[in-house]
């Protein structure tokens, strides 16, 4: 079963209840489905991690909507899924790298989202995707999302791109490592009512 995202197969990683259709700005396909449904999602809320590494830079980062979780897609065009390591968790309050600087993260709870790759060229330090420090990230509107309500860009760092996803509460994720991109799936609920 192949989910797609603003074109963009995602392939056989996914699990059921991704069966749903996205929507996002970049997308028309609409999700009509009742909000009865129970989802089949048993994540949980504890850190998720994987160690690998990529020099590939980060271009874009974008959201869909899906009728059991929000959806979150960092994309890292020509990185191999075995390539891409990620830390995301859970945070009192997102500090950027290096500076220690905190960064003010709209929501009830905030997951800091690490990828390992850069947001600028290695060999020359040129900016690859346009976020600011603090700011929301560019192109990313989160109107009618049911879990997420921010996301800002806390910069890139050492190899490593870090956002600040802020969600309505702490509810469960899941982390994907694909081919060309990492995803970060969050529940609307624990319970696993649509």
């Amino acid at each position: 079963m192949a989910v797609v995202l603003a074109g963009t197969a995602l392939g056989t990683a996914t699990v059921a209840a991704d069966a749903a259709p996205v929507t996002d700005a970049r997308s028309t396909v609409r999700d009509n489905t009742a909000h009865s449904t129970a989802c089949a999602i048993h994540w949980g809320s504890h850190d998720k991690s994987r160690v690998a590494g990529t020099t590939t830079p980060v271009k874009d980062v974008r959201t869909g909507r899906h009728a059991c979780f929000d959806r979150m897609v960092v994309d890292v065009p020509g990185a191999s899924a075995g390539r891409l390591g990620y830390f995301v968790r859970y945070v009192d309050r997102l500090h950027q790298d290096g500076s220690g600087r905190p960064i003010a993260v709209g929501g009830g709870a905030v997951l800091e989202v690490r990828i390992a790759a850069p947001g600028y060229r290695p060999e020359t330090g040129d900016a690859t995707y346009p976020g600011r420090a603090g700011r929301p990230l560019p192109g990313v509107d989160l109107t009618g999302y049911r879990s997420f309500e921010d996301a800002r860009f806390a910069g890139s760092f050492e190899g490593e791109t870090q956002i600040g996803l802020g969600v309505r509460t702490r509810l469960p994720f899941r982390v994907l490592a694909l081919d060309g991109r990492v995803v970060v799936d969050v529940a609307h609920t624990w319970d696993g009512a649509r």
